[in-house]
């Protein structure tokens, strides 16, 4: 069965699980090849990239990879295996670049109010250990805790490749049927995308979203649905 998976979609599945066990099996990798904010000090070039091949638990990875096998080999046979790793590897640098990018713009309004106190934030991100035992008043505590998931902390998953995968998916077959989980009959996938996407918006921007970022999903659907929209009218079954 699995030998019947297209090439490309196969050949990412079996790279995601590859990683994923050397990232259990070798935790310092985790450090390397997860994104960080690019102006953390633990950002690397190479992140934009290796991020979306790391995974944070076996339920994230197996609901990406389960949903990468649903949607992937239609549009890899479609596309071709050119346009569809373009969609793929775009996808993911939408969700890198969208994700930080609200990530800034938080970022911005913290350094300048921590600064407005006298805060050297950028000592702080440099070697936060050697302010362990600095007295600061409740207030700036808070936005040192409101900084610090933003400069320290990790962006993995190939989740927002894969929801390019979907919105493409969703724009060039829209009134395929998919099932729901709690929903008793399938449902057209054009209608299915904007809820979800519209749901990443509102969890993404209100913080609600329990770690997930949220707003990558809506970078990849973004990418996924401009570029099915482009290469639609190159794809005569479409016309």
């Amino acid at each position: 069965m699995f030998n019947n998976i297209p090439p490309i979609t196969r050949n990412l599945i079996i790279i995601n699980i590859v990683v994923f066990i050397a990232s259990f099996l070798l935790p310092q990798l985790n450090d390397t090849l997860a994104a960080y904010f690019p102006f953390s000090p633990n950002f690397r070039s190479w992140q934009i990239i290796t991020h979306m091949f790391m995974h944070g638990s076996f339920m994230h990875i197996l609901f990406n990879m389960f949903t990468l096998f649903s949607f992937g080999p239609i549009l890899e046979q479609s596309l071709g295996d050119k346009k569809y790793l373009i969609l793929y590897f775009l996808s993911g640098l939408g969700a890198f670049f969208l994700y930080n990018l609200w990530n800034f713009i938080e970022y911005q309004q913290i350094y300048s109010q921590l600064e407005s106190v006298g805060f050297n934030v950028s000592g702080y991100i440099s070697d936060p250990e050697s302010f362990i035992n600095t007295k600061v008043s409740t207030s700036t505590k808070e936005l040192i805790d409101e900084l610090n998931p933003i400069i320290f902390g990790r962006m993995v998953g190939a989740s927002g490749a894969i929801f390019g995968v979907i919105a493409a998916f969703a724009t060039l077959y829209p009134d395929a049927k998919i099932g729901i989980l709690f929903i008793p009959i399938p449902v057209k996938v054009k209608y299915v995308l904007p809820i979800v996407v519209i749901g990443s918006i509102y969890l993404g921007v209100t913080g609600n979203g329990g770690g997930i970022a949220h707003l990558a999903h809506v970078g990849g659907a973004i990418v996924g649905f401009i570029l099915a929209k482009i290469w639609r009218k190159h794809l005569y079954r479409f016309n």
